[in-house]
């Protein structure tokens, strides 16, 4: 079943299919942006973070540390650092603050009070199409719209599956919740972790459940670009993790049964198609051959990921909106002021950036 015929087949999403993306512009229309003059890689209304970083405050209850804790005094401490955009990791805090759950309302009020933008959310992306899952995500977008967001997303890959079959029903999903998305003047993005970007298993010898077993070179997020719609759908890049993937995922065995070598570039994926990345993690990592991965995370500056060259070779400078995260950040009980000093330290390094 088609898109459209899936929208019009319930109740109050049909209008839906008929109205295209907001906002989706050219690389110069977007190159032109205010604040990109005297070689700022990250214009100041664009620096942000996603609540993730600092999540052990936001969900902190009330104590004597001195430490910000709660929306309301977390929020305040980012605007002071400097940062003006902001990326949510769940909508809640301790309800021992207000005696009860602060509201998406009263999250707005806060954003506005400090001259923040609400610029994304990782949320839930419905994995099936029903009329429960539509109407859920109908939920979804009315809290990205009083949260005044222009982009809602995911931290999820679109499919953990290495099968272009179950690829391809990612994309058919992802290309009506981006459609309903942009009816509402939203980007619809998902957020990529470094499996995402190992290879796609579409040809070759079948297995006993009769899925290939080979792959012809392609990476499964680069199959998904290609099955989704460039107005609809949108990308989260975590440079980390892309960096990450570089160092994993580099080798596949061919549809002829050979070992082939392919060594990942995450800026020339960026490049290729720049304007489907408005958003990226700015992840820093310090290279340890000794772990899987490859790199330990590190505040921004403090690794050896190249975010000055990056930044400024992927084109449509002003148009993306990086997000600082460090999942690691929080430091526990034992020092509950951490990730706010590490937010300050990376917000320091990504407004210093130039190129």
């Amino acid at each position: 079943m088609s898109r459209r015929r899936i929208l019009g087949a319930f109740a109050g999403v049909a209008g839906a299919a008929a109205v295209g993306a907001a906002g989706f512009g050219s690389v110069a229309a977007a190159s032109s942006g205010k604040g990109n003059s005297n070689g700022v890689l990250v214009p100041p209304g664009k620096r942000g973070i996603i609540l993730y970083s600092v999540r052990d405050r936001i969900s902190a209850a009330p104590d004597v540390s001195g430490v910000p804790y709660g929306f309301e005094r977390v929020l305040a401490r980012l605007a002071e650092i400097g940062y003006k955009e902001v990326e949510f990791a769940g909508y809640n805090q301790n309800t021992a603050i207000l005696g009860r759950q602060i509201t998406p309302v009263e999250i707005r009020k806060i954003l506005d009070d400090n001259g923040l933008r609400a610029n994304g959310a990782h949320t839930s992306i419905p994995s099936t199409v029903t009329p429960d899952t539509i109407a859920a995500f109908e939920r979804t977008l009315d809290t990205a719209e009083i949260l005044g967001m222009q982009h809602v997303g995911t931290g999820s890959d679109p499919t953990n599956s290495n099968f272009k079959a179950d690829w391809d029903a990612a994309a058919d999903r992802w290309n009506l919740f981006g459609e309903m998305a942009a009816a509402r003047g939203l980007k619809l993005y998902t957020h990529n972790h470094d499996a995402a970007y190992n290879f796609l298993l579409d040809s070759g010898p079948l297995d006993e459940l009769g899925r290939p077993t080979r792959s012809s070179g392609i990476r499964k997020l680069e199959y998904f670009f290609q099955q989704t719609e460039a107005d609809k759908v949108f990308f989260e890049m975590d440079i980390y993790w892309a960096h990450v993937a570089r160092h994993r995922w580099h080798t596949y065995t061919g549809p002829d049964g050979n070992p082939q070598t392919n060594i990942f570039d995450p800026l020339a994926t960026v490049a290729s198609r720049t304007m489907r990345f408005p958003l990226f993690h700015a992840k820093d990592g310090a290279i340890n051959p000794n772990v899987t991965n490859g790199y330990e995370m590190v505040p921004l500056g403090e690794g050896d990921i190249d975010y000055g060259g990056f930044f400024a070779k992927m084109g449509a400078k002003g148009y993306h909106n990086p997000m600082w995260e460090q999942d690691n950040a929080p430091g526990g009980t034992a020092d509950p002021g951490r990730s706010l000093r590490y937010a300050e330290v990376s917000y320091q390094h990504m407004a210093g950036l130039r190129g």
